[in-house]
Order: C-alpha cells, then structure tokens, then sequence
C-alpha cells in the first residue's frame, strides 16, 4: 500500500501563507507537529540563512520550551533553533494579561496605570468575565506579529533585507473542539462591543484569519476519535468561512506485510501457521510458541492497518493536502523534531 503523501509532489503547498495555525484533539502531538512546521518553514527557501519563522503558543502550557529544552518562555521573542542552513525558529508564549497590559497602553496610554490595575487584579478579572476578550488578545498579538513590518537595524530582522521581521508565524493554537470559536473573535465580541477600539482590534484580527495569508491545519492520529474531531473541525472551520489548510497525520505506523499478506493475516485464521512454519525454520524460529505468537502479531497488525486505511479514506473526504509523519520510537527530541521538519519539505508542507 502507498499512502496519498508519498505519491504528492513536493511544490510547497502554502507558499502564500505567512500564518499557520495548528490545531488537533489533545494527545495527537499538535505542539510537536507545530514546533516540526516551524523548522520546515525556516529552512532552505529562496534566501539559504535567512528565513525566519515566529512560533507561538497561547495556550500558557509552557509546551514550546519544553520542546526545543529551553528556560520557561518569557513575553518575549526569544530565538530557541537554528537550522542547518542558518534558517531561525523564535518563540513566543503570548500572555493574556500582559498582551491586556501592551494593548491599554497602545490606545489608551495608561503606562504604569495598567500595571497599577493588575496589581489589583482588574486585568484577571476582566478576562475571566469575558473570555472573548481574551481571544482577542491572543489572536491580536500573533496577528500584529504576522503584519509587522522589518526595521533596519532594529528586533529579529537585524540584518536582512525583508518586508516582514518573520517570513512566516506558526501558531500552537487551542484543540480542535475550540478552535473554530478561538479564531472567530468577531462573534466571541459582537455582544461585548460594537465601535470602539475592542470592536477595531477585532475586525483587524479577523481580515487577517480570513485571508489567503491564513492557513488553519489539523493534526490528527489514525483513530477514529481524533479523525471525527477533525472532519468536524473542518466543517466548523469552513462553515465560519475560516481559511481550512492540511492534514498532518501524526505518529504513522510502517506497514510492515505486502498487500496480500495483509488481506489474509487480517480474516478469520490468519496466516497458515504451517507455512510460518516453514518460512522460520532456516533462521531457527520455528517453535510452535513462537509461530503461533508471531501469527497473533501479524492479525493485530493487519487489522490495525486496514482500520487505519478506512481512516485515510475519511480523511479525504476533506478534500484537503494530506502529510504523514512517522511514529518516533526514541521520542521527541531535536534530531526527531528535524526528521520530521524534513518530512513536511518533502511531501510540500513547507
């Protein structure tokens, strides 16, 4: 069997879009895949060493430090990898509160009166009561980094002739059973202010994730829970007229038998046992324990990938660029977090 990423061509497929977010149900390795994307985009490109891509979580999990092994995030653009070619990944955990803080003393010139107001806890309290702001906030800040504009000689972009300080924003956005309301921040404030600057920064934000910039992709497993997540997201997603980008299967298993040893591992019986037999005898395996053990192994696993097969076939259904990462025995760590940056360059992701 041929998975439909191996037979893609390799043409970056979102060359256009400076803003991906990446979402999945949670325990479907969303933040890993995210951290993956991000070393795809910065490396390689048009400009070898200068490509700089901004991930960022909002979230407060602290989950991209973890990833790259850096100290706690601070709410600050901090440069966490290099790629070979000299490509760079920044991070940034955006904060509600201080995102609040930035975004008072930006309209309304408050300074250190904002401060005075966390200390009191008005900040905590404002977000609390209307979540919607929150969102807001979070999507505000990754949005104005997506818009913001290169300085000579000054931030990230020292340096390097560019338009943007970042050549491309990755976000490790919330799961998919909230990402569709996360992302659509016109409807979380249309009952909280209609004019205003809230109302401005809102219709900002949203011509940003409505854009051809924008490209939202789900990361999924080969199970039928976090596929139903993602075939619901979808439709979510599309309905709020929200830019739908790929699907990034996470953690794919090698299919290890021929198709039609699979076929016939997976029906009633399984392999003939005589022939197993047979087949191990020369490299002394053939104890019936053994056989009967190795004959169980090959009905689970043919089982397991017909099952995963009518998942890939839901899955298209979306009608969306399809990816498939391999599952790291070792675990993540950054010689993983590179294979699977260069899985994404080579099926077209980046």
């Amino acid at each position: 069997m041929t998975n439909a990423a191996d037979a893609r061509q390799t043409k970056p497929d979102w060359s256009a879009v400076r803003l991906h977010v990446v979402t999945g149900k949670g325990g479907t390795g969303k933040t890993t895949v995210a951290g993956a994307l991000a070393l795809a985009l910065a490396a390689g490109g048009e400009r070898p060493g200068a490509r700089r891509v901004l991930l960022v979580e909002v979230e407060g999990r602290q989950g991209l430090a973890q990833l790259f092994e850096a100290a706690p995030l601070p709410y600050e653009e901090r440069r966490v990898a290099v790629t070979p070619d000299g490509g760079e990944v920044w991070a940034l955990a955006i904060d509600a509160e201080q995102a609040l803080l930035e975004y008072l003393d930006m309209f309304y010139k408050l300074g250190p009166a904002a401060r005075v107001l966390r200390r009191f806890g008005a900040i905590d309290f404002a977000t609390t009561i209307a979540p919607g702001i929150r969102d807001v906030l979070l999507t505000g800040k990754t949005c104005e980094v997506v818009r913001r504009r290169a300085e000579s000689g000054q931030g990230p972009g020292h340096g390097h002739d560019r338009v943007f300080d970042y050549d491309a924003v990755v976000m490790d956005a919330p799961p998919t059973g909230r990402i569709t309301r996360f992302l659509n921040v016109n409807s979380e404030v249309s009952g909280l202010a209609r004019v205003g600057p809230i109302r401005n920064q809102a219709d900002a934000v949203m011509r940003v994730l409505t854009s051809a910039q924008t490209a939202v992709h789900f990361v999924t497993l080969l199970e039928e829970m976090p596929v139903q997540e993602t075939l619901d997201g979808f439709a979510d997603l599309r309905a709020a007229g929200l830019p739908a980008g790929g699907v990034i299967v996470n953690q794919a298993r090698p299919i290890v038998l021929p198709e039609d040893r699979l076929k016939k591992a997976a029906q009633p019986g399984g392999l003939d046992q005589a022939e197993l037999e047979a087949g191990l005898a020369p490299v002394g395996l053939a104890d019936p324990e053994v056989v009967t053990a190795l004959a169980a192994l090959a009905a689970e696993h043919a089982q397991r990938v017909l099952l995963e097969a009518e998942q890939r076939e839901a899955l298209a259904a979306t009608e969306a660029p399809m990816y498939e990462l391999p599952l790291l025995g070792d675990g993540v760590d950054r010689v993983g977090l590179d294979l699977l940056a260069r899985e994404l360059r080579r099926q077209g992701a980046a």
